[in-house]
């Protein structure tokens, strides 16, 4: 079975490699807080048989216990350090606490945590925590950058990624400090160089009131200025349950 993305919607991902599912900041229900969920509904099947859960940072919109019991308090749930504790009171049994630089092995998969731009704090009173991406390496190497803004550093992510996930909008008004919007976004994939750049963080939730004209026109510049700029990486747009092949180079049969 090939390796495969699927963008859920927002900051969720499905990222199936090395033959384990691992799913992004699940957000999974219709409403978050104050945000509206108007891309459409998911589908059990969409977050059935996870392995593998990781957490870039605290905010609402990127980790909802009510998801991530959608997906099961079994699951092993990787989360920047700071949000441990939240999760372990909410009997999530299998929490795993990472920092930047620091490398886990589940099964068949190595997940490396990489820095992030981003105030990733739980709101309004939790404690400081540092937002993180993730490299993921299974029989592909894929990097969720999660909420991020450029920073010193991202052209040393990872050497040969094959495809990276960068966001590219918000659910407000504008996209503030600590945000990727289509050009930086576009500058990223220049630092990154994946084979495949696939954009998230867009079209999914919005506060009332605040539902954009053209959800769409994010991602779409975002593709233009990759292709425009950025040759040799394949910018691809996924509508929301929408999935992609992950390309990566196979060693030949002598050297497996």
């Amino acid at each position: 079975m090939s390796d495969r993305v699927t963008f859920l919607g927002h900051s969720t991902t499905l990222i199936e490699t090395g033959g384990m599912r691992l799913l992004t900041d699940p957000i999974l229900r219709d409403r978050v807080w104050h945000l509206r969920r108007y891309a459409q509904r998911l589908e059990r099947g969409d977050h059935a048989g996870i392995d593998v859960v990781l957490i870039s940072h605290g905010h609402a919109d990127h980790l909802d216990p009510a998801s991530l019991r959608m997906v099961g308090t079994e699951v092993t749930v990787v989360v920047p350090r700071g949000l441990g504790g939240f999760l372990r009171r909410r009997r999530f049994r299998d929490v795993r606490v990472i920092e930047s630089g620091d490398r886990i092995e589940l099964g068949p998969v190595a997940i490396r945590a990489t820095p992030a731009a981003h105030d990733g704090r739980r709101f309004p009173l939790g404690p400081s925590v540092r937002a993180l991406g993730y490299v993921v390496e299974g029989g592909s190497r894929v990097y969720f950058a999660g909420d991020t803004d450029l920073f010193a550093g991202m052209d040393e992510i990872g050497s040969s990624l094959d495809l990276a996930l960068v966001p590219v909008a918000g659910w407000g008004a504008r996209v503030g400090p600590g945000h990727l919007d289509p050009e930086r976004a576009a500058r990223a994939v220049a630092m990154l160089r994946p084979r495949v750049a696939v954009p998230i963080h867009w079209g999914t939730l919005h506060a009332p009131r605040l539902l954009p004209q053209d959800p769409s026109a994010p991602p779409r510049a975002f593709e233009a200025l990759v292709r425009a700029e950025v040759p040799g990486v394949d910018p691809r747009v996924l509508a929301p349950g929408e999935s992609t092949e992950i390309p990566h180079e196979r060693p030949p049969a002598a050297e497996r």
